[in-house]
């Protein structure tokens, strides 16, 4: 058996939109929510530039200067906006 047969063989199928399949359709997922681990499709992905907190446990200290851009879905965008 060569080296591709190998492969195809253990394939498994990838992650799928958790958005999508709430609806009823099948959509492979191309990333996954920073906030709640949410599958998301090209789609519901929202690629969004957010700030960074730095400090000790349990609660950050202060806010970084920059931003740094991270795939959010749309309820966790709504909840950070506020």
């Amino acid at each position: 058996m060569n080296t591709v047969s190998t492969v195809k063989r253990y394939e498994v199928a990838g992650m799928k939109c958790y958005v999508c399949a709430k609806a009823g359709k099948d959509t492979e997922a191309v990333g996954i929510c920073i906030v709640c681990g949410m599958g998301l499709c090209m789609e519901h992905a929202i690629r969004e530039d957010t700030q960074v907190w730095e400090g000790g446990y349990p609660f950050p200290a202060t806010k970084t200067k920059g931003k740094i851009p991270r795939i959010l879905c749309e309820e966790c965008r709504t909840a950070l906006k506020r």
